[in-house]
């Protein structure tokens, strides 16, 4: 969990750590697996996927233009970054749209 967390630090200083454990907690499986735990910018499928399964679905926005905005922007500040942890992003976009109360426990 700590390594989300100063993961997640490195792009959001005062990051929720309620939150990313949310996250954590709500991607689950997916983080077992290396390949599934990164975010790869350069796929259009998987931008998309995430566009549509996470901002869409998860965070109930119908804004395409906003959400393709706010991807860019995750995207640049990552750049320099060669693994884009999926838990980072999610977080960053969920800061983005002030929806990181989603994903903390009550």
């Amino acid at each position: 969990m700590s390594d989300w967390l100063a993961d997640v630090k490195k792009y959001a200083p005062k990051a929720d750590e309620a939150a990313v454990a949310g996250l954590v907690r709500y991607l689950g499986i997916a983080l077992r697996n290396r390949d599934s735990s990164l975010v790869s910018f350069s796929d259009p499928e998987e931008v998309a996927r995430v566009k549509k399964n996470f901002c869409m679905k998860k965070l109930a926005l119908t804004d395409e233009a906003a959400i393709d905005a706010a991807l860019t922007k995750v995207g640049t500040a990552m750049k320099a970054d060669k693994t884009k942890n999926r838990v980072t992003v999610y977080y960053l976009l969920a800061d983005h749209f002030k929806k990181l109360d989603l994903f903390i426990k009550k």
